[in-house]
C-alpha cells in the first residue's frame, strides 16, 4: 500500500529545512521514500558534456538547418513576389496607370536620370568585358596605363582611352561635387545633433510652458459675465467626405461655454453631394444648441489661405479674441481650449500656441510607420527646441490657437504660397510675436496611407517653403530682428532644413554614389555611406523608440523620398509650374473603436444623456451601425483601385541596381549592399508596392 500523499501539505506549510536528509526503507521494499531539500538535491550536478551524444548534436544541426532553409525560402518567396509584380505591372501593365509629368521640370528631371542610366549601362558593358579579360586597372590606387606592346585589339585601346579621360576630367568633377555635398551633409548632421542635445536638456531640466494660477474656475461657468474669452473655431475643408463628420463632432464637444464659442465650418467643396452632407451635419449640431455656422465660397481662390481670409473678413469676428484652427481630419479632445487659451493670459507678446499631432493610423502599414518617425522628430525635437529657446517655429496650419490681433498686425492670411501657415508664422515672427509649443497637448489626426497621397503632400511641403523664401527674404533682411534671429531664419530655418537637406540627399546618394562605382578614382569613404547616415537615422528614431526595428527601412525610404523633395525644392526655388499646385491629401477616415466609443460618450454627455455602458446593445454605436448598414445596402458603383508607375523612381532603381552589379565586380562590400537595398527600395516605391492602393 502506498503512503498517504497528505504529507505534501505538511511540506508546503514549512519551507525551512530541519535536520538531515533521511532515507526510509521497509523490510519488504516495495517502495522507498527519499526526503530531499529541493528538486535538484536528489540529482547531483553532472558534467554537461556527458549528457550530450551524437543523436542530440544531429537534432540541433537539423533544427538550425531547418531555420536556415526557412529564411532562404522566405527571401525566395519575397523575390519571387517582387519579380511577379514587375512582370505584371511593367511588362503587362495590369491595373496600373502611369504617373503624369505636368511640368517641363518634371520631364527634364526624368530625362536627366534616364541619361545617367544609359551611361551607367554603357560603362557597365565596358567594365564587364574588361573584367572578363583580366584588365583590373580599377583595383589599383595609381592608374596604370599599359605600354603599347601590351595593347591588344581596338576594344582594349578604347578602354584605355576611357580610363585616361575618366581620370583626367570626370573624376575631379565628381570629387569636387561629392566633397561639397559631404560638407553640407556634415553641417546638417551637426544641426540635427544640436537639436537632439537641446531636446535632452529640455527633458533633463523638465522645461515646459506652465500656466500661472487657475485662470478658469468651475464657478465661472455659472456667472453671466465669466472670465472665459471669446473663441472662434475654424474647420477649413474641401471635399472631405471621409472625415468631415468626426472632425465636426469633436470640435462641437469642446469644453467651453457655448455663448463664448463660435464654430465656422469653411467648406470649399465643389461636390454638391458633399456640401449637403456637411450642411446636414452642421444643422444637426446647431439643433443641439451649438453655435455653429456653415460657410461656402462662391469664388474659390487661394486654396486654404483664401478660405481662411474670407472667413476672417466677417463682421462678427471683431467680437472674438482668439481663433483655433483644425483641419478636417483633426479631432481635438474636449479640454483642448482649456489647455491652450490660458497661456495667453498675462502674456501680451504671445501670438500662437501650437499643439502636437498624434495619429490614429500610425501602425496601419509600413508607410505610416515611417511617416510617424519623421513627424515625431519634427514635433518632439525641432518644434519643441525652437519653441523653448527661440520662441519661434513654423505654424503647422492646424491644431493651433492664434491671437486674432497677431494675425491682423502681421497682414492676415495671404494667398501667395501653398504654405500659408509658414507664411503667417514668419511674418508674425518679424513683427515680434512669440510662439509656444505644447508637447503634452495632443490632437488626433490621420496620416496618408498611400504613396500617391504622401508624395503630393511632401511636394507641397517642400516647394512652398522655397517659394516663400524668395518672397520674404527682403523683409527678413530689412526687419528689426537681431542678427542672430535673422541668421537662424535664413540659414537654418530655410536654407539648411528646407533646401540643403533634399539637395545633398538626392545628389550624394542617388547620383554621385552610383557614378563612383564607374569612376573608382572618386570613391566615397565608408563613413559617408554607412556610419553617419545610420547614426543620424538613430537620432531621428529616438523620439519614437517603438520604431527602432524600422531603422534600416527608414534610412532607405528617406533617400527614396529625396527625389520628390529635390524635385519640389527646385520647383519652388525657381517658381516653376507645380510650385503653386495644391492637391488635398487623400484620407481614409480611420477611427478605432475606442475613439468611436469616446466620441459617443462625449456626445451623450453634451446631450444630457446617461453615459454609455460599454458592451450594451442599446448604445449610440448601434444606431450608427444601422445607418451604415442602410448605406451599404444601397447599390454603389464598383470602385477600382489602381496602382501607379512612378518613372523617376523606377529609373533610379535600375541605375542603382546597375551600379550594384558594377560594385559586385570590384568586390566593394558595403557599397554593393547599400546600392542593392537602395535600388530594391526605389523599385518597390516605383511599382507602388508601399502603402495602400488609391481609388
Amino acid at each position: 500500500m502506498a503512503p498517504s500523499l497528505g504529507i505534501s501539505k505538511w511540506w508546503a506549510k514549512d519551507s525551512t529545512r530541519k535536520g538531515n536528509p533521511v532515507v526510509v526503507t521497509m523490510e519488504n521494499p516495495n517502495y522507498s521514500v527519499l526526503e530531499i531539500d529541493g528538486p535538484d538535491a536528489a540529482f547531483r550536478p553532472v558534467d554537461k558534456d556527458r549528457g550530450k551524444n551524437a543523436k542530440q548534436y544531429t537534432w540541433v544541426l537539423l533544427l538550425k538547418a531547418h531555420r536556415a532553409v526557412g529564411c532562404v525560402a522566405w527571401v525566395g518567396n519575397l523575390m519571387w513576389a517582387l519579380l511577379g509584380s514587375i512582370k505584371k505591372r511593367l511588362i503587362f501593365g495590369e491595373g496600373v496607370t502611369m504617373e503624369s509629368e505636368k511640368s517641363w521640370k518634371g520631364r527634364f528631371l526624368f530625362r536627366l536620370i534616364l541619361a545617367f542610366l544609359v551611361m551607367a549601362l554603357c560603362f557597365l558593358a565596358f567594365e564587364v568585358v574588361a573584367h572578363l579579360n583580366g584588365w583590373h586597372y580599377f583595383q589599383s590606387n595609381n592608374l596604370h596605363i599599359p605600354e603599347t606592346s601590351e595593347i591588344k585589339g581596338w576594344f582594349h585601346t578604347v578602354y584605355v582611352s576611357w580610363l585616361e579621360f575618366r581620370a583626367d576630367y570626370i573624376a575631379p568633377a565628381i570629387v569636387s561635387l561629392s566633397n561639397f555635398c559631404v560638407a553640407l551633409f556634415l553641417i546638417q548632421s551637426a544641426d540635427r545633433m544640436l537639436l537632439c542635445l537641446g531636446c535632452f536638456w529640455i527633458k533633463y531640466k523638465k522645461i515646459k510652458p506652465t500656466i500661472e494660477g487657475e485662470p478658469f474656475k468651475s464657478a465661472d461657468l455659472e456667472g453671466a459675465g465669466c472670465s472665459y474669452p471669446m473663441v472662434l473655431v475654424q474647420i477649413p475643408m474641401c471635399n472631405e467626405r471621409e472625415v468631415y463628420e468626426q472632425s465636426i463632432s469633436a470640435v462641437c464637444q469642446l469644453d467651453w461655454p457655448k455663448e463664448r464659442l463660435l464654430i465656422q465650418v469653411l467648406d470649399d467643396s465643389d461636390d454638391e453631394g458633399i456640401q449637403w452632407l456637411i450642411k446636414a451635419e452642421v444643422s444637426k449640431w446647431s439643433q443641439k444648441g451649438i453655435n455653429i455656422i456653415y460657410r461656402h465660397r462662391l469664388v474659390r481662390t487661394g486654396y486654404k489661405a483664401g478660405n481662411l481670409k474670407s472667413a476672417m473678413n466677417c463682421d462678427y469676428v471683431k467680437d472674438y479674441e482668439y481663433v483655433a484652427i483644425f483641419d478636417a481630419d483633426f479631432q481635438p479632445n474636449p479640454d483642448f481650449l482649456k489647455l491652450t487659451i490660458p497661456h495667453f493670459k498675462d502674456n501680451p507678446e504671445l501670438g500662437l500656441v501650437q499643439a502636437r499631432w498624434t495619429f490614429v493610423n500610425k501602425d496601419e502599414n509600413l508607410l505610416t510607420r515611417l511617416q510617424n518617425i519623421n513627424l515625431c522628430f519634427h514635433f518632439e525635437v525641432e518644434q519643441q527646441v525652437n519653441g523653448v529657446f527661440l520662441n519661434f517655429f513654423g505654424f503647422n496650419g492646424t491644431a493651433g490657437v492664434w491671437r486674432i490681433k497677431a494675425l491682423e498686425e502681421s497682414g492676415g492670411w495671404l494667398e501667395r504660397t501653398t504654405v500659408e501657415d509658414m507664411d503667417i508664422a514668419v511674418r508674425a515672427h518679424l513683427n515680434g510675436w512669440k510662439f509656444i509649443f505644447l508637447n503634452d497637448v495632443k490632437v488626433l489626426c490621420e496620416l496618408p496611407e498611400s504613396y500617391e497621397a504622401y508624395k503630393k503632400q511632401q511636394h507641397r511641403w517642400h516647394s512652398g517653403p522655397m517659394h516663400l523664401f524668395r518672397l520674404c527674404l527682403p523683409a527678413v533682411i530689412t526687419s528689426k530682428l537681431t542678427f542672430f534671429k535673422k541668421a537662424n531664419l535664413i540659414l537654418l530655418f530655410f536654407l539648411l532644413r528646407k533646401l540643403i537637406l533634399p539637395f545633398y540627399s538626392f545628389t550624394l546618394f542617388c547620383i554621385i554614389l552610383p557614378l563612383t562605382m564607374f569612376v573608382p578614382e572618386a570613391e566615397l569613404p565608408l563613413w559617408v555611406i554607412c556610419y553617419v547616415p545610420v547614426f543620424m537615422s538613430f537620432l531621428n528614431i529616438l523620439p519614437s523608440p517603438g520604431s527602432f526595428p524600422f531603422i534600416v527601412p527608414y534610412l532607405l525610404f528617406e533617400n527614396t523620398m529625396s527625389v520628390t523633395k529635390f524635385n519640389a525644392m527646385v520647383s519652388g526655388l525657381f517658381k516653376l509650374g507645380s510650385s503653386y499646385e495644391w492637391v488635398v491629401t487623400k484620407k481614409a477616415g480611420r477611427s478605432s473603436e475606442p475613439d468611436l466609443l469616446a466620441a459617443e460618450e462625449r456626445e451623450a454627455k453634451a446631450m444630457n444623456h446617461p453615459q454609455l455602458i460599454r458592451g450594451t446593445s442599446d448604445s449610440g454605436l448601434s444606431e450608427l451601425n444601422k445607418l451604415k448598414g442602410h448605406q451599404e445596402a444601397a447599390p454603389k458603383p464598383p470602385v477600382k483601385k489602381m496602382n501607379k508607375i512612378y518613372k523617376k523612381e523606377l529609373t533610379l532603381a535600375f541605375l542603382l541596381l546597375t551600379a550594384a552589379i558594377r560594385s559586385l565586380l570590384s568586390a566593394q562590400g558595403v557599397h554593393f549592399y547599400f546600392l542593392l537595398f537602395q535600388g530594391v527600395t526605389f523599385l518597390l516605391v516605383g511599382l507602388d508596392l508601399i502603402g495602400e492602393q488609391m481609388s
